[in-house]
């Protein structure tokens, strides 16, 4: 098992105002201090603004690494601190972009997520930077983090080890899938599935379509 180590828990600060449909935002992030309980929706007082673009069970947190920030730094040239990205989990010593769909993990002594999906940019996190093009550039980086489905409740706190519990054979990573969608990974992906490997969500099955449709034209 590989040990990594969470960095920062973060939860919403407070609702900001916002163009887009809901009028509000929970992108503005902060770090929190001791002990914070995870239950199948997230971080505790955390708040899911809109749930039909992001959200809901399979996108409960949000994992940024620091390697990825450390490359923003470097691009940006100003501080990034934990929670910027709107993430959840400041984590180091464990990939997110280069996590494998399905990938499972145990924090701290309770509680135990499972990654399901890349973090699509949007309007919301171009504004909550400030940086012409973010959206354009943060795709084309290609260094997106990725959403985890809390499989076993508890609490986690700044400092707290992550372990790598399981890694499904698939191989297919939240970076590939995001960057090169492609047949022989919506293939592998789907025999995963339908051997229990991995849970995919709803929306997977609507971007398989998508891809079929595309080849095929």
């Amino acid at each position: 098992m590989d040990t990594a180590t969470l960095l920062a828990v973060c939860r919403v600060h407070q609702l900001l105002p916002d163009e887009g449909s809901v009028g509000v935002t929970a992108i503005d992030k902060r770090p929190v201090e001791g002990p914070v309980k995870v239950h199948k929706l997230g971080v505790h007082g955390d708040v899911q603004a809109s749930r039909i673009h992001h959200g809901g069970e399979d996108q409960a947190l949000y994992a940024y690494s620091q390697v990825d920030a450390d490359y923003w730094v470097g691009q940006l040239e100003r501080e990034l601190p934990p929670g910027i990205f709107g993430e959840n989990l400041r984590v180091s010593g464990i990939e997110t972009t280069g996590a494998v769909i399905g990938e499972r993990w145990k924090i701290g002594l309770d509680v135990e997520v499972e990654v399901t999906s890349p973090r699509v940019p949007c309007a919301a996190f171009q504004r909550r930077m400030g940086e012409s093009q973010w959206v354009k550039r943060f795709t084309e980086a290609g260094r997106v983090g990725t959403y985890l489905r809390v499989i076993r409740t508890g609490s986690i706190q700044a400092g707290d080890h992550i372990h790598r519990l399981f890694v499904p054979s698939h191989g297919v990573t939240i970076g590939r899938w995001f960057s090169t969608p492609d047949v022989e990974a919506m293939e592998a992906l789907r025999d995963a599935e339908a051997d229990g490997e991995v849970r995919l969500q709803p929306e997977y099955h609507d971007e398989f379509e998508k891809l079929l449709r595309r080849v095929g034209s």
